[in-house]
């Protein structure tokens, strides 16, 4: 519970065990992006309302958080907070312009190093980022303890990729330019955003996060040398930076996913810089991730990582997958999980069908459990 707020008791911890390690009877599952442009609850809501106006409005960010929840009541065992990854670089006094069809835009990015100076020298998050505090808050007191409430924010070297590519890229020359020619520039950017991550993070726990995910969405983009250089120390540094801002604070540690895509090489360095549980993308076996991570004697939990385009293949794929997915994460049919969480390996995609997920979430309960 929140030192700030008196919210109501939580009727489901099945994730907050499992991302503890613990044994479950089943496996919480909750999926990335679960709410968005596949509801057609959430397309309603996104006819009326600009995308970045639903993050900056408290009431509408709470009432898509919550629309997954009310569809899938039972079903699903975690909300995420609806936000963005790219909030921080507006924080930062980026301007980010969410284009339909396209993606995120950024008009000005940053082109060479001196470029940084337009950045905004210190950010206050309680100031910048409030808007994220309150609809937590709210979002918390709305999900009258139903299910656990994830924050989360994006990854130093996603976030500075974007800020430097202006927008999607398939490639990252620009921002990989920046590791290459100007590494110490570079470094130094990453920090800064590694900095206000750490205090928006701090932030949506004192609002009400009960759980907080890191997205390095494009962690798949770097050499594994790179990754290490670029990456991996931010990553670790945002994690001991919540530990020691929570801990001074008196406020209670919750736990902390962090979900590098694609950097499976790492997963052995990654299980040691701090985080409770490691998302997994679908192009790693379970097996071999729990290998990489120790074994029997891994210490941190795993999250995943069923191909999200299974949910177009109909639902005897899916059943078919899911089962397959949970005897590899739990070693057999029978036994029951340990330190599991499902969900995708990425975000669900505009086009699911609904009643396909809805079908995904029942077979998780069905083959996760023990017997």
């Amino acid at each position: 519970m929140s030192a700030m707020h008196d919210f109501p008791p939580l009727k489901n911890d099945l994730i907050l065990r499992a991302a503890a390690g613990d044994e479950t009877e089943r496996a919480p599952v909750w999926v990335m992006r679960q709410a968005g442009r596949y509801l057609p609850e959430f397309r309603a809501v996104k006819e009326k309302h600009e995308f970045f106006e639903i993050c900056r409005t408290p009431a509408l960010a709470c009432e898509v958080t919550l629309q997954p929840i009310r569809r899938y009541s039972g079903l699903l065992d975690a909300s995420i907070i609806f936000s963005d990854i790219l909030v921080i670089p507006q924080a930062m006094g980026l301007v980010v312009e969410m284009l339909p069809g396209k993606g995120p835009h950024f008009p000005d990015p940053l082109v060479v190093p001196t470029d940084v100076s337009r950045l905004k020298e210190t950010v206050d998050v309680d100031i910048e980022l409030k808007y994220v505090f309150d609809a937590i808050t709210l979002t918390r007191m709305e999900l009258k303890g139903e299910v656990p409430l994830i924050g989360f924010t994006g990854a130093p070297w996603t976030l500075m990729a974007y800020m430097i590519e202006g927008g999607g890229s398939k490639t990252l020359t620009k921002a990989k330019t920046w590791l290459f020619k100007y590494p110490e520039e570079s470094k130094a950017l990453l920090q800064r955003i590694t900095d206000i991550s750490v205090d928006y993070l701090v932030g949506q726990v004192k609002a009400g996060a009960q759980l907080l995910q890191v997205f390095d969405s494009w962690a798949n983009e770097l050499a594994p040398h790179d990754f290490a250089t670029f990456s991996a120390p931010y990553l670790a540094a945002i994690a001991f930076g919540v530990h020691e801002k929570l801990h001074r604070a008196s406020i209670p540690l919750v736990p902390m996913i962090l979900f590098a895509k694609g950097a499976n090489h790492a997963l052995e360095t990654l299980s040691t810089i701090g985080y409770d549980a490691l998302g997994l993308d679908w192009v790693i076996d379970p097996v071999e991730a729990i290998k990489a991570t120790r074994g029997t004697q891994r210490k941190v939990a795993l999250q995943g990582n069923i191909d999200p385009n299974i949910l177009y293949g109909g639902r005897n794929a899916i059943e078919r997958e899911v089962e397959r997915m949970a005897i590899a994460f739990k070693g057999s049919a029978d036994a029951k999980p340990k330190g599991w969480i499902a969900n995708l390996g990425h975000g669900i995609t505009p086009g699911v069908d609904p009643e396909d997920l809805r079908w995904f979430l029942e077979c998780v309960h069905k083959y996760s459990a023990g017997a």
